[in-house]
């Protein structure tokens, strides 16, 4: 088995109605040393577990005690380790396959209550209008104060066309929104492509699954046919993009740049925790695929002038993206500071079906920089007007999560409103809910900007 495999996922957060987490590339196997038993501690755990099974108000099982057990140990390290029982196991390697079943909605946990890290795009939540930095408070009657993620992630879980009402509270809002949501078989398109203009292209991934690699190499030799001829610019749209998995990132980035380019690398406390992963297929083609799907993208996509977007709401994989194509000064990364995910988590079978979810390196873009609680600054910071720092003021980021790693790199920052941002929200609607400007659209303030910019490399480059 690859290292590759080995280290597994780089996901971000739990997926409401979905999955425990999207961003599964391999399970994990391997010997685990064996170290000295604490005699004192699992004294002081089984006089726990005695007194809870002889003196608690109800009868407990055994199975549920240990079970909350290894929650309780995996909780209380970081925000993206976690306990998979055999539900949670099996949606994770359903999920990065693009279809599943919920609402669509990327959740994490804070202060009690399940807040929104971002609604995936063209998902029954995201149509309706739930936004980043939401906390629900209320599943249908339930209130969510006391559940575990995983009892609410199950809850907002069900039959595709049943409805569950969500009640949440936004920022700025005194009174708590209700939103009732039809539950859905989400397909989500991972990358979708298409001419802006004649000679320039505009590419939107919105997760990194299973065949994203080869579904932008299709994307990119379509356009450059449609095109009849070699691209002028492309915008690479990695806004509100999660994460997913690793050799996806490694796939797209490698799209972009020369061979053997170092795409990340990672650092961690076992041997399998450190590697360097370059733009070669050994570390983007799937398991014994020896199909080179990048080999038909076009030679003239590796110098073509390109425009990165991202925003608070891209994290994790994307994150990676972004960080080896500015490190090789490969595109102009334009739009907001980005989450701010750069931790890789193992999936690591137990039996019976279950797995231990376990964050086990830090990764770091070419240039040495730990993504971890910091995020990608962009080159140029693009606001979107039409959402006045609503991106900065409602985004939940890596480093406000309790728990979180530290950077070992640099000191770790929360992106600041834009001026103003507080006057702007007081004026938007009480109990507005609409959903955000299409990305891609001819509203879209952020790709307007960018294809002015491309448009001005054009001129310069003539000059």
């Amino acid at each position: 088995m690859r290292r590759l495999e080995k280290i597994g996922l780089v996901g971000l957060g739990l997926v409401a109605g979905v999955t425990l987490s999207l961003h599964f590339a391999a399970m994990a196997e391997k010997d685990t040393p064996i170290t000295p038993l604490p005699i004192e501690e699992l004294r002081a755990f089984t006089e726990v577990f005695g007194h809870i099974k002889s003196s608690y108000v109800e009868p407990v099982s055994d199975k549920k005690l240990f079970t909350e057990a290894i929650n309780g140990m995996l909780n209380g390290l970081d925000p993206h380790s976690a306990y998979l029982d055999a539900d949670a196991f099996k949606d994770l390697q359903v999920g990065t396959q693009g279809e599943f079943g919920g609402l669509g909605i990327e959740v994490g946990i804070e202060e009690g209550l399940v807040k929104v890290i971002s609604p995936i795009e063209d998902t029954p939540a995201y149509q309706a209008g739930v936004k980043s930095g939401d906390l629900i408070i209320k599943l249908d009657d339930s209130l969510v104060k006391g559940m575990s993620l995983n009892d609410a992630v199950k809850r907002m879980r069900g039959k595709p066309g049943s409805k569950i009402t969500l009640t949440i509270l936004r920022k700025d809002i005194p009174k708590p929104l209700t939103f009732t949501v039809m539950r859905a078989v989400i397909k989500v398109q991972s990358v979708k492509a298409k001419l802006i203009e004649p000679g320039y292209g505009f590419v939107r991934i919105t997760q990194f699954q299973e065949h994203t690699g080869e579904n932008l190499a299709t994307a990119l030799e379509k356009m450059v046919q449609d095109n009849k001829g070699a691209l002028s610019g492309i915008v690479l749209d990695l806004r509100n993009d999660p994460g997913g998995l690793l050799d996806g990132a490694v796939a797209v980035s490698a799209a972009f740049l020369a061979k053997d380019a170092l795409v990340v690398y990672t650092e961690g406390r076992t041997e399998d925790a450190k590697m360097r992963l370059t733009a070669t297929p050994e570390f983007y083609l799937r398991g014994n695929s020896k199909n080179d799907y990048l080999k038909k993208v076009p030679a003239s996509i590796k110098s073509v002038p390109l425009v990165v977007l991202v925003n608070g709401g891209s994290a994790s994989a994307s994150e990676i993206v972004a960080g080896a194509l500015q490190d090789h000064k490969r595109g102009v990364i334009m739009g907001t500071q980005t989450f701010g995910k750069g931790s890789v988590q193992t999936v690591l079978p137990l039996g019976n079906n279950t797995a231990i979810k376990l964050t086990t390196a830090r990764y770091y873009t070419p240039g040495g920089r730990s993504i971890q609680a910091k995020g990608i600054v962009p080159d140029i910071l693009v606001d979107d007007p039409a959402t006045a720092g609503m991106d900065n003021l409602f985004r939940l980021r890596e480093s406000d999560l309790e728990k979180h790693l530290s950077n070992d790199k640099q000191p770790e920052d929360k992106a600041e409103p834009p001026p103003k941002v507080e006057a702007a929200a007081k004026n938007k609607s009480e109990t507005e809910k609409s959903a955000p400007v299409e990305f891609g659209s001819k509203q879209d303030y952020q790709l307007n900007q960018a294809m002015n910019l491309l448009k001005g490399m054009k001129i310069l480059q003539g000059k």
